[in-house]
């Protein structure tokens, strides 16, 4: 879990709360990070993991679960009271209904085959359905792709998305911040992250930030 010394948060943000989607592309440790912090910032998290998310999870990262044995203790080695876990082939979850209120929604890692199915409108799963939903109610909808190089259609499918009012925050971290480790390299993509959430956090040193 976070702690007073890396973040900060005030009353809109605590009050708030946030699907997070997890998909089956590179960097499934970035949503590790962000999901260790979050249930700290916001009211509630609402959390779902793709199929091709828990295989990415053990090939990169050596953690085995299933969709069975899943749950946020095992996945970020912490607990949290204010998050829910929901089946990704459940698409009459309740995040699949605009009618509930919710600040918006974060996909991390974003897969091309995600992004391409939310810009054309295709639902597979209840991330795809929880993403068309945030957009066609005016919530912020976030996507941290991970792909190099991209091609044409990669361009094109965040284009339409960002015309249709998402916002595009690929996993490009900075290393303005002088990184010594892995770990500060991630927290740099997750402050990212949580700016354009607009949470108030100090995962790293802003540029030119007084120490």
């Amino acid at each position: 879990m976070s702690n007073s010394s890396e973040n900060s948060t005030n009353d809109e943000s605590l009050r708030s709360e946030w699907i997070v989607g997890v998909t089956g592309a590179s960097g499934v440790r970035y949503a590790l990070r962000l999901l260790s912090v979050l249930p700290d910032l916001v009211r509630h998290v609402h959390l779902v993991v793709s199929e091709s998310a828990l295989r990415v999870l053990a090939e990169e990262d050596g953690i085995q679960l299933s969709g069975s044995s899943l749950n946020y203790e095992r996945l970020c080695g912490s607990t949290a009271g204010n998050v829910t876990l929901y089946n990704p082939r459940d698409v009459g979850a309740r995040i699949a209904s605009g009618s509930m209120i919710c600040k918006g929604m974060v996909i991390i890692p974003c897969s091309m085959a995600t992004l391409g199915a939310i810009a054309h409108g295709v639902h597979s799963h209840l991330i795809h359905r929880a993403a068309d939903v945030t957009l066609k109610e005016g919530r912020r909808l976030i996507v941290v792709p991970r792909e190099t190089p991209l091609s044409l259609i990669h361009i094109e499918n965040m284009a339409i998305l960002a015309r249709s009012g998402a916002r595009i925050v690929p996993a490009m971290p900075g290393f303005y911040h002088r990184p010594t480790s892995l770990q500060e390299v991630v927290d740099m993509m997750v402050l990212k992250v949580l700016d354009n959430m607009s949470i108030p956090n100090n995962l790293v040193t802003r540029w030119k930030q007084p120490k």
